[in-house]
């Protein structure tokens, strides 16, 4: 048997095969047989590899040339909770020379843009995978060569690998052909077309040729079924307040440049929001619980999620543990996540959870809307433009600079009494920016 596995294991090409085990799996003795080396014992207690105890055990060897010079680029793992993706674009063509962990081709999933690296430094030697197709974990899309000198056959899509065996024909004899007199017809009266019966109110559509058909990207895919889940699931509601963004943008204006100076980062306006929310939060927990079932679940903590629009769709980042991060820490880290979700790098990992979303339309000149719950999330506060407008102050009218809020909210769990208070709360704490540090 021993020599059986060996020369399987010497074969060039990926060998997998079940041994026969007489020793119990979390502890055995297994062998290894490198091409063109000795056995080699070693032990190895596969306990969390193989946590369901079978008497047969699993070899394998990954697929390597004849002289050990390429190696496969796969589909890496791309998150617990997604099984494929559609393989958006090569970065590289075959004949390009790579680096290892350079990324050659970008898988797009329901939720973020993956890269997949070269396993090498070498040439691409063959495609294997077309753009548009779908891939798991592990599909094998390219062939990377340690050779400068790239193949023949620079791009193999998967129906191509195989080939059928063609049997050559043996040689026809030629057999002398007749010629025939051609027969000529005498041409068949042709009866005159039926008058057009189209209406003259029947509507013109458009020419196709004017119309272009694409798929439709799975991000967007994502977006559009969970938007529309919400709105068949949620009771939503919109409650509306405005408020006067003077103190606040004074208190930037006043202090940004040291700002800037001591933590490296500009203060904007979005910090004092999420501070905002975070005492709203606090002071109403009933807006940062979730239905689930028949149950309520209420968080002791704030993960603020904030809505981020990118070329590619809309993805929503979230801030950890808000409620112990100060200005600095929000500015830097919304930053950070923004710059991530704008250049395709964000993780999964960056994107999962949150309690409530923030979602700044403002930056895009909204004045006004009613922004849709990112479930399972209960509630979701849009901001939106500043525009200057006649509001009354002590009795006279003065030019305020404005801004409207937005809070959409699960009625099934947040009643208006709350989600008016919770929308005050942030109302109060942006114009006197001083009940944060008095906590009032």
């Amino acid at each position: 048997m021993a020599s059986r596995l060996a020369r399987l294991a010497r074969r060039p090409v990926a060998a997998l095969f079940l041994v026969r085990s007489s020793r119990p799996v979390r502890q055995f003795s297994y062998q290894i047989f490198p091409v063109g080396s000795d056995h080699v014992k070693s032990k190895r207690p596969l306990g969390k590899l193989l946590p369901n105890a079978s008497p047969y055990q699993l070899w394998s060897r990954s697929f390597s040339s004849e002289d050990g010079e390429s190696a496969d680029a796969v589909v890496p793992f791309m998150g617990e909770s997604i099984t494929d993706g559609t393989l958006a674009t090569f970065l590289k063509k075959p004949g390009d020379r790579v680096e290892q962990d350079e990324p050659i081709a970008q898988i797009e999933t329901d939720k973020v843009t993956i890269d997949v690296n070269s396993p090498l430094s070498g040439v691409i030697e063959k495609l294997t995978a077309s753009e548009g197709d779908t891939v798991t974990p592990g599909t094998k899309i390219a062939v990377i060569s340690k050779s400068d000198a790239p193949a023949s056959d620079t791009h193999v899509a998967p129906s191509e690998e195989k080939s059928e065996k063609v049997t050559p024909k043996e040689p026809l004899e030629e057999k002398p052909v007749k010629v025939e007199s051609p027969k000529v017809e005498k041409p068949k009266p042709v009866a005159p077309a039926p008058p057009s019966k189209t209406s003259p109110t029947e509507p013109q559509l458009p020419p196709k040729d004017r119309e272009r058909r694409v798929p439709m990207p799975r991000l967007r895919k994502r977006v559009a079924t969970r938007l529309k889940d919400s709105q068949n699931t949620f009771a939503l509601l919109t409650t509306f307040n405005e408020v006067d963004m003077t103190n606040l943008m004074k208190l930037r204006s006043d202090y940004k440049d040291e700002f800037q100076k001591k933590h490296g980062v500009k203060l904007g306006l979005m910090s004092g929001f999420v501070k905002g929310a975070v005492t709203a939060l606090q002071n109403q927990p009933v807006v940062n619980a979730v239905i689930d079932g028949d149950d309520i679940i209420y968080r002791d903590y704030v993960d603020i999620s904030i809505a981020v629009g990118t070329p590619k769709g809309l993805v929503v980042p979230v801030l950890r543990n808000v409620e112990q991060m100060g200005f600095a820490d929000i500015e830097k880290k919304i930053n950070e996540l923004a710059k991530k979700a704008n250049e395709g790098t964000i993780s999964i990992d960056e994107m999962a959870g949150g309690t409530f979303t923030i979602s700044n339309g403002g930056v895009y000149g909204s004045l006004i809307s009613t922004p849709i719950i990112n479930p399972p999330q209960s509630a979701i506060l849009g901001m939106h433009s500043i525009v200057p407008r006649p509001v009354v102050v002590d009795g006279s009218v003065v030019s305020r600079p404005m801004m409207y809020l937005a809070l959409t909210y699960d009625h099934r769990l947040i009643d208006g009494r709350e989600a008016v208070f919770f929308l005050r709360r942030i109302k109060d704490v942006v114009e006197d920016p001083r009940r944060l540090l008095l906590d009032i």
